[in-house]
């Protein structure tokens, strides 16, 4: 199980640019933090999700 923003997720197996996908969120929009530590947009392809990882998903809106 992963957690995801405090909560846990089935998610363990996929790519993160996969669960981000699937979860609706916009690839360029987003910042992701994995166990403490910033993911680099250019990893989340190949960055595959382990059982017990932490991750923050922050979406940017624009505005002003």
């Amino acid at each position: 199980m992963v957690k995801i923003n405090g909560e846990p997720v089935q998610a363990d197996g996929m790519t993160l640019a996969d669960y981000l996908t699937q979860a609706q969120y916009d690839l360029k929009r987003v910042a992701v933090e994995r166990n403490g530590g910033i993911v680099p947009k250019a990893r989340y392809a190949d960055l595959v999700l382990s059982d017990g990882d932490k991750l923050e998903v922050v979406s940017f809106v624009g505005g002003g």
